[in-house]
């Protein structure tokens, strides 16, 4: 087991400033990837919620990549040396649109660190939050939570079942989540990490079955259920990821409604639930 003593409160309030134009081509490329024929983009248009994070993408050069394809740790994330690293969770708000093709800010800070150990190993959680501005307004606050953990036993290849049917009146979509969709992601958010497209390397160093679903990918297709059945603005969403998806199998999206309150969930092929979400719809 790593050992859990190392302090790196030092990186606690580190800040990063990323400038971006919020340019045309990545909102038209995440609506190819994403299957969605309907919306409009132009110059001036809404980005729809979760889809800034096709923008602010990181800019490491190609020498200062890590053997797994993240950036190299010790700049603005600490350096943490359990090398299995997870987008774990976000708690967002919108308090207006980022627009298309209008220059825009994210500062991020990092407010929290926090080490412990497991019966699973070592972990380590840091806390970041983002904050999104143009035309100095802000416009979407974001805590993530990034997890860190020691390498662990081979993680099984999940059965497959017949899901349940879902809840009366909920709403629903089956995914395949196929190397191409996978590919796609990780280039429109500029993502080497090698676990999403590299499959000898997955299974390999990392001891998953196949490849690894994003986690951000699953939770902007959940935010994707609720806009395609919900006309109102999202005001709130937050996620928290609980089992990894993979390429071998499809999943489900469920979406249940109640009084401007959406319960989200992404089902693995064996029932497991594993993403949990919620949005908050404006009255």
């Amino acid at each position: 087991m790593t050992d859990t003593t190392t302090d790196f409160s030092q990186w606690i309030g580190r800040r990063e400033i990323t400038e971006d134009d919020l340019s045309l081509t990545p909102a038209l490329a995440a609506a190819a990837t994403l299957d969605d024929t309907v919306t409009h983009f132009g110059k001036g248009s809404a980005l729809p919620p979760l889809w800034h994070w096709f923008y602010f993408l990181p800019r490491a050069p190609q020498t200062q990549l890590d053997v797994d394809g993240h950036p190299q740790r010790g700049g603005f994330m600490p350096p943490i040396p359990y090398p299995r690293r997870m987008f774990a969770g976000a708690r967002m708000r919108f308090h207006r649109p980022l627009v298309i093709c209008q220059p825009a800010r994210r500062e991020a800070e990092i407010r929290d660190i926090r080490q412990k150990s497991g019966r699973s190993g070592s972990l380590a959680f840091v806390s970041v939050l983002c904050s999104y501005y143009q035309d100095g307004q802000l416009c979407i606050e974001e805590e993530q939570d990034i997890v860190y953990r020691e390498p662990g036993p081979a993680v099984a290849c999940p059965q497959v079942i017949d899901w349940p049917p879902a809840p009366q009146g909920a709403w629903s979509r089956i995914v395949m989540p196929d190397p191409k969709l996978l590919f796609r992601f990780s280039a429109l958010t500029f993502n080497a990490h090698r676990i999403h497209y590299d499959r000898p390397y997955a299974t390999g160093e990392e001891g998953y079955p196949g490849l690894v679903v994003h986690g951000p990918l699953t939770a902007v297709l959940l935010m994707e259920l609720v806009r395609q059945h919900e006309q109102r603005p999202v005001k709130g969403f937050s996620f928290r990821g609980l089992a990894p998806l993979f390429d071998l199998a499809p999943f489900r999206l469920v979406g249940s409604a109640d009084n401007g309150q959406v319960s989200l969930e992404a089902q693995g092929p064996d029932g497991v639930t594993a993403m949990s979400a919620s949005a908050e719809i404006a009255g």
